[in-house]
């Protein structure tokens, strides 16, 4: 569990953030591809799966995204939606990856005794 371990629950948030980074990604990617159906994945939901399975968590955690408006030709990506979505789940990613590595300073300071 998580919770056990040397960083906590922000193992496994960096973790999830880089996995819907990757599943934004390859929406926006796949913006013009006909029957393309966008993929996202509630954070909450996929951070306790992870915390409790592993990586086959986040599979579990994946779901369809259900469009405002459908393309005709099936594709199912709202470019401005996927981006924001990107942007955001960026700046989140960031602050994770920051306070990981201030506890990795914390404690190479505390094993040198400083």
């Amino acid at each position: 569990m998580a919770s056990d371990t040397l960083f906590g629950v922000h193992g496994a948030a960096l973790t999830v953030r880089s996995q819907r980074m990757g599943l934004l990604a390859s929406n926006i990617a796949n913006a013009s591809t006909p029957g393309f159906k966008a993929r996202d994945v509630n954070f909450q939901q996929a951070l306790g799966a992870v915390e409790q399975g592993g990586d086959t968590g986040f599979d579990a955690s994946v779901k369809y995204r259900v469009p405002l408006q459908p393309s005709m030709d099936g594709n199912t990506v709202d470019l401005s939606q996927e981006q924001t979505a990107f942007a955001e789940n960026a700046v989140q990613y960031q602050t994770t990856l920051s306070f990981l590595n201030g506890r990795i300073s914390q404690i190479t300071r505390a094993l040198k005794g400083e």
